[in-house]
């Protein structure tokens, strides 16, 4: 936590970027909000600071009903952070507490659930158990707001184990029963049979660099974008979803069609992955707008995200068959992937058909569109995740991971650094053997050495992977030739995992 005073200045700045960084409750009403709630700024005496808002919860304050400061952007903590408390956090997102109990969720990290939870009360001030108490009635609140779902079907959903669970942590919460969250809703907005939120993120946000992204890289069957609405098929915990996102002012549209409403939750926090909005712009500005290499960059596209991904086993995959094709290629064979592995939606919408093919349906294949040489790349890694060697989850230890993947036939450092980048959204892998970024850097002035390359990416931890991004933009738009991440083809010419895989 920040010192009392610099999280005080910020509330009374009413700064919005360290919305989801620190909560300030006040001591003379009970309540807790954002530091941009519009509220008066309340005594030094009466304020209290807490890194989530589960803490402040456990503290016996109820939330805002002016600023819904559990509505905010995640703290960017979560994505510069790899240590027990961060990955904690992302399983907790994911749902594990309410799928497989804290047991589980401590099972994963390698604790036992009693050394976890004194873990997470020393760093973020509330246990396992009551972050995801905060994250239950987060989306409990949510499905009242956007659905007519009757309340008994919302406290289930939402993942609590009766209805009067349910009743008493919306009531503490919110300070109103669950009808009353409801009738004070605003939106009015049409959903069609979708729940239909607003993720928030920080500006600023280049969105057309996203979506170029993922316009880009379409998979037939799995993906689409029907004017400014990227749509893409997922398959959750609970069954399959379709995600439709289109980019608003200052937040995300985001209309889910679930199969099961148990899965919102997850659902909500992988578009948050893909679309990398929990990111902390300004802050990432300040650290490589002063390189005098990168600088230029970064303040021309001070808003420039790194797209994610809503399945890490996914953009595994992927990667290992975009190596030495072009983008359109390794799209059309992910294609045929899809549709020959992948289960059928059982309502298909638009050109949406498929799910992505599970690690199961993959560890077995024997007639993949590809070289055997790849095929056997692809099939070792399906099975190392079948067989719980590689570990792909939120949660995933990625130096662990990383190392896994190298040990993988076939799967050298690029793609184990794409990985880390793209599916575990670690924010200091760098490629630096990618032909996309080794030709910006020699259109910089750099020496193409890799030698040269790896000492200059030294100077830009622990941000790389966001350096990288920057260097795949510039050269993308700089209309040069080249592979890797740029539009003009991933994986094209590289030959320092061609010639292994």
């Amino acid at each position: 936590m920040p010192s009392f005073e610099q999280c005080y200045r910020a509330v009374e700045s009413r700064d919005s970027r360290f919305d989801g960084w620190i909560y300030i409750a006040v001591t003379s009403t009970g309540i807790y909000c954002r530091p941009s709630c519009p509220a008066t700024m309340p005594k030094r005496q009466n304020s209290r600071f807490y890194a989530t808002a589960a803490a402040a919860q456990e503290a016996g304050f109820r939330a805002c009903r002016r600023c819904l400061p559990d509505a905010v952007p995640g703290s960017p903590e979560w994505d510069l952070r790899a240590d027990v408390a961060a990955r904690a956090m992302r399983l907790v997102d994911d749902g594990v507490v309410e799928r497989e109990g804290v047991g589980g969720l401590a099972a994963r990290l390698g604790y036992t659930p009693r050394h976890l939870g004194r873990l997470l009360v020393s760093e973020l001030g509330a246990g396992p158990l009551a972050l995801a108490r905060a994250r239950r009635a987060h989306t409990a609140r949510l499905l009242l707001e956007t659905t007519a779902l009757p309340i008994t079907d919302v406290a289930f959903a939402a993942g609590f184990g009766s209805v009067r669970q349910f009743n008493d942590t919306i009531r503490t919460v919110f300070a109103s029963t669950p009808t009353e969250v409801r009738q004070a809703s605003r939106r009015k907005e049409p959903t069609n049979g979708a729940v239909v939120l607003r993720l928030p993120y920080r500006p600023p946000y280049d969105v057309d660099s996203v979506w170029r992204y993922l316009q880009g890289r379409l998979v037939p069957g799995l993906e689409e974008v029907d004017g400014p609405t990227y749509r893409r098929a997922v398959q959750l915990h609970h069954g399959a979803a379709i995600l439709e996102l289109t980019p608003g002012e200052g937040f995300v549209r985001c209309a889910l069609r679930l199969d099961d409403l148990r899965d919102l939750g997850p659902a909500a926090a992988r578009c948050r992955r893909l679309l990398h909005l929990d990111a902390d712009p300004a802050g990432v500005a300040e650290v490589l707008g002063r390189d005098p290499l990168l600088g230029p960059l970064v303040r021309a596209r001070p808003g420039l995200r790194v797209p994610g991904s809503v399945d890490p086993f996914e953009t595994a995959v992927r990667a290992v068959i975009g190596q030495q094709v072009s983008v359109s290629a390794a799209a059309t064979v992910a294609g045929r992937l899809v549709t020959t592995y992948a289960e059928p939606l059982a309502h298909p919408s638009g050109s949406l058909t498929h799910t992505f093919p599970t690690a199961e349906s993959l560890a077995g294949a024997d007639r993949l569109p590809m070289p055997k040489a790849r095929t056997r790349t692809l099939t070792a890694l399906a099975a190392g995740v079948v067989r719980g060697d590689l570990d792909l989850s939120p949660g995933a230890d990625q130096a662990e991971a990383d190392a896994a993947l190298r040990a993988l036939p076939g799967l050298g450092p690029w793609t184990a650094s794409y990985v880390a980048l793209r599916g575990l959204g670690d924010p200091d892998a760098f490629p630096g053997t990618d032909l996309g970024i080794r030709r910006a850097l020699v259109r910089l002035g750099v020496e193409d050495q890799p030698r040269t390359i790896a000492a200059l990416a030294e100077r830009w931890r622990p941000l790389r992977s966001y350096a990288a991004q920057h260097l795949w933009t510039h050269g993308s738009a700089a209309g040069l030739d080249v592979g890797g991440e740029t539009e003009r083809g991933l994986g094209t010419k590289n030959h320092h995992e061609g010639q292994a895989a």
